[in-house]
């Protein structure tokens, strides 16, 4: 059976592996038609994600097809397309105990810590799929990539009329910007790339974008967009030590900061940076089952729009050869989607 590896930092390869066989009871096995590159498999390509060995299959953004399901299988059957979950977690933790699976203490995400999906086949929990009878298998691989931004909008909670700043508009900055426009705050958009704030314009009608430039030229935008007060919330998606540290320097007294981005450098600030403001700072990690049902939901219901976010394609043959391509901002790639085919 074909897959593709990523063998050591900067090298794909196409290899063979066995067949995974039949599923055992409350296994399904299912067939990749589409996987999302994502920005952990960029990073893992690029060999800067802390939570990666190599080699590793990747593939976490899924969407695929129910070939046959274990036995005590009733929640999907044959021929069923879905979005995967790929958060395997032991349940038992002190997080899975308060139904927080997305940081279970021994969890391993499908392609970064396991081997994941690019391959013709493979086996996964039923309880992680989720079914949409309507959706394509292109929209069914995008629902994890906006499970992150739903996840991570949960954890700050915007209201109607906040100031918001997401810094950083790769794939997790636009997930996070969907469900922030669909809690109503007034949203800003920080990138280093203009190709990616003119999508936030045109796609989005963002009114406000900040081209950064430097840490001085920026902090006199935001105190322009903002009257001074700066902003209610900060999430940061870069995953770049610099712009993480730096972050703070944004957010309103009494405001938050939100980390979607991870990085294996260390995060510097003077405290008083954090402690005067009274300033809350979270982490975010993967999602929970809840977000993908609300996702498949939203998308079926038209309120978020799937169109716009694939802005390159490429076939299980040809993505050794194209990967590179997907990891420069400049291409203008937002979400690059493989064909795996089967």
């Amino acid at each position: 059976m074909r897959a593709i590896t990523i063998a050591k930092p900067h090298q794909l390869e196409q290899i063979d592996i066995e067949h995974p066989g039949s599923p055992a009871p409350g296994q399904v096995l299912v067939r990749t038609h589409c996987m999302g590159i994502c920005g952990t498999d960029v990073s893992s390509y690029l060999g800067k994600f802390p939570f990666f060995d190599y080699p590793r299959i990747p593939g976490h953004e899924l969407g695929v097809e129910v070939v046959a399901v274990g036995d005590g299988v009733d929640r999907v059957k044959p021929s069923d397309r879905c979005s995967v979950e790929p958060y395997l977690n032991c349940g038992e933790c002190y997080p899975c105990r308060r139904g927080l699976s997305n940081c279970c203490e021994k969890l391993q995400v499908i392609g970064v810590m396991c081997d994941g999906g690019l391959c013709e086949e493979f086996l996964i929990p039923a309880e992680k799929l989720h079914p949409s009878a309507s959706l394509s298998y292109e929209q069914l691989a995008l629902v994890e990539t906006l499970a992150i931004g739903c996840h991570g909008t949960a954890r700050v909670a915007p209201q109607a009329g906040d100031h918001v700043l997401i810094i950083g508009a790769g794939p997790i900055g636009m997930a996070m910007l969907e469900f922030t426009r669909l809690a109503g705050a007034e949203i800003t958009v920080m990138d280093r790339v203009e190709s990616r704030l003119e999508f936030c314009r045109e796609t989005y009608g963002i009114d406000h974008t900040i081209l950064s430039v430097d840490p001085e030229s920026d902090l006199q935008r935001v105190h322009q967009i903002t009257g001074g007060d700066r902003y209610a919330i900060v999430a940061d998606a870069t995953g770049n030590q610099h712009s993480m540290s730096g972050a703070l320097s944004y957010v309103a007294h009494s405001g938050q900061l939100l980390y979607l981005g991870v990085t294996t450098e260390t995060i510097a600030y003077p405290h008083p940076q954090m402690h005067r403001p009274e300033m809350t700072i979270k982490g975010s990690r993967n999602a929970l089952p809840a977000d993908f049902t609300r996702i498949i939901g939203l998308i079926e219901d038209g309120q978020i729009d799937t169109n716009p976010w694939i802005t390159h394609r490429t076939s299980f043959d040809q993505v050794v050869e194209e990967f590179e391509t997907f990891t420069r901002p400049e291409t203008g790639v937002i979400k690059a989607v493989i064909d795996v085919g089967g």
